[in-house]
């Protein structure tokens, strides 16, 4: 990848800032520069970010139509009513179904859960959920993680005497659904201090206002919070604010005493006794839970979400395993034929953006297809497929461009759409496509700017060898979970050299395992370059290079730091 660095040295009122903070705390003035560039400038504000506190969680009663919610769902908790658990299939619907059924169960038995299939109902609320909720005499449903644009599905079961609750974190249209309650901070005269929670963390707020409203110890809550952060690792939502509070201690309680079905595909993936990172569930945990919407039914990933017995756990871990393995086939040979399209269309290479449309493609592959595009030729792409007379499409995007806002302005021209600013879905007539993809290529052409079409890498700071220490790591350490506005920070060296023993590694010697010293001092440090093995033969010439690189654990060597290099800039010759 050909990326260009974007690094801004601090300035002397930045410095002069890091090192009083560095003295009141006992950190490295360059973690505390890190710590200002994200808003954290006292002893008092690293305290809380270092160690985020429960009690910090915000009132859920602060959330507009909380009470409304509760009310509800206390009124039909003692009339004994069917309630049914509706979620989108993603990680972050199966997640959130899966923690309210969960934490309801304990208290009431009179309920059932339902996952739309992606291929048969689509997105959201279906008329099929809604006609299985009136056979199964459901007067009321929680929908999670979807249902703040189904104003027409929610009429209709309103007419049938169906009430819904709507957990949604999706933008909302103007007309809102004719819902009980619905539950969205992004919603206009919004109450609640922080509007970024996952469709699971709405979820969790929920559950967190019925305990309030009934007496019931905050304690039981926290068991659900490895569930909550699952689904904001794959969701992909900032991680500060009350979402580094939960994702804190939800990984805690991943690493320490998660649910039967997480414990499950922790031992599936090779991860049962360790620290588990946002890492490990963007890679491992999450494509799993997702391979179950994506190839079967997502209602299987919440079967194993809810499950109490290990050994049958177990035994749907593995079949999930395998839907996994299923799509990482799909993801390969599609992704293999999108290429080919774009190699048989010259007119793309003069686009801003890329809309790619083959009728057989897996509906359940498409998102992971246009996320790989996205990465190799660097601008918003759309991949669409065909059901019916329905063309169905994800899109993703590239760094700070609003693609949810460029498929909006093709609205007269959709059936569907919904997303966030990075990954949206959309659905529109097969006749459309085309004058779809004209009307997406007009408007990211005038609204993307030139640096937005080429890979970035953000530079956090700059270091020498020297300060590379254990001390250093482990304070490092203690700013994760990183994520969206709080990434895991890049580091930069400048003129460093091949100690000598430098070598080409991998099945296809495709990446480098390096050995460096900078020009500052002796001190040699560990690296490996994944799939860089083109820069070897430079590296062996002795001359200097610059490297930008994060720190990690050194997996073969327990105890030592390892850089890892995401880019190598060769001195110009």
């Amino acid at each position: 990848m050909n990326y260009r660095w974007n690094y801004t040295p601090p300035t002397p009122e930045e410095q002069a800032a890091a090192a009083k903070l560095s003295l009141d705390i006992g950190v490295s003035p360059v973690i505390c520069l890190l710590l200002l560039r994200r808003g954290v400038t006292t002893a008092a504000d690293a305290k809380s970010f270092f160690r985020p506190q429960l009690h910090a969680l915000h009132d859920p009663f602060l959330m507009q139509d909380m009470d409304k919610a509760v009310e509800r769902l206390n009124e039909a908790m003692g009339r004994k009513e069917r309630i049914l658990i509706y979620g989108d299939y993603d990680v972050d619907g199966c997640t959130a179904v899966a923690l309210v059924y969960r934490y309801l169960q304990q208290y009431y038995s009179n309920m059932d859960y339902y996952i739309p299939d992606r291929n048969d109902e689509g997105y959201g609320v279906s008329r099929q959920g809604i006609e299985y909720a009136k056979e199964t005499g459901v007067s009321l449903i929680i929908i999670l993680d979807c249902g703040i644009k189904a104003v027409e599905e929610i009429a209709y079961a309103k007419s049938l005497g169906i009430d819904f609750i709507i957990c949604d974190h999706h933008v909302p249209d103007k007309e809102l659904p004719p819902a009980v309650a619905i539950l969205n901070a992004k919603r206009e005269g919004n109450t609640y201090p922080y509007n970024e929670l996952s469709g699971c963390g709405v979820g969790f707020k929920f559950m967190q206002a019925f305990s309030i409203s009934n007496g019931i110890p905050f304690n039981t809550l926290i068991p659900l919070l490895d569930l909550v952060a699952v689904s904001i690792a794959s969701d992909i939502v900032p991680i500060m604010g009350e979402n580094r509070v939960l994702a804190y201690h939800g990984l805690r309680q991943l690493s320490n005493n998660p649910c039967v079905g997480l414990q499950a595909i922790k031992d599936i993936c090779g991860m049962t006794s360790r620290e588990i990172t946002m890492s490990d569930i963007i890679f491992k945990i999450g494509p799993r839970i997702n391979a179950s919407g994506r190839i079967q039914n997502g209602k299987e990933s919440v079967r194993l979400l809810v499950e109490r017995d290990i050994v049958k756990a177990r035994e749907q871990a593995a079949r999930i395993n395998e839907y996994n393995e299923e799509r990482k086939e799909l993801d390969k040979r599609m992704t293999e034929e999108a290429n080919i399209l774009v190699d048989l269309m010259p007119e793309m290479a003069g686009k801003s953006s890329m809309v790619i449309y083959e009728e057989d493609w897996h509906k359940g592959v498409i998102g992971i297809v246009a996320s790989r595009l996205t990465e190799l030729y660097y601008r918003p792409a759309v991949v669409l497929c065909r059901t019916g007379d329905i063309a169905t499409g994800s899109a993703r995007s590239v760094s700070n461009f609003d693609v949810y806002k460029a498929i909006q302005h093709c609205s007269s021209l959709l059936e569907n759409f919904g997303g966030h600013p990075y990954a949206a879905g959309l659905s529109l007539k097969v006749e459309n496509v085309e004058k779809f993809s004209e009307m997406f290529e007009e408007y990211v052409s005038t609204h993307i700017a030139d640096h937005q079409t080429q890979a970035n890498l953000d530079i956090d700071a700059e270091l020498r060898f020297q300060e590379i220490n254990h001390k250093f790591f482990n304070d490092l350490k203690k700013m994760r979970p990183f994520g969206p506005d709080n990434q895991k920070p890049t580091f930069m060296t400048r003129e460093v050299y091949d100690y000598g023993t430098s070598k080409v590694v991998g099945k296809d010697q495709e990446h480098i395992k390096l050995e460096l010293v900078d020009t500052n001092s002796n001190h040699v440090m560990n690296g490996i370059a994944f799939g860089q093995s083109s820069q070897a033969r430079y590296i062996k010439t002795k001359r200097s290079f610059d490297i930008a690189y994060t720190l990690e654990d050194n997996t073969h060597k327990k105890g030592d730091i390892q850089l890892q290099i995401v880019d190598i800039k060769a001195e110009k010759v």
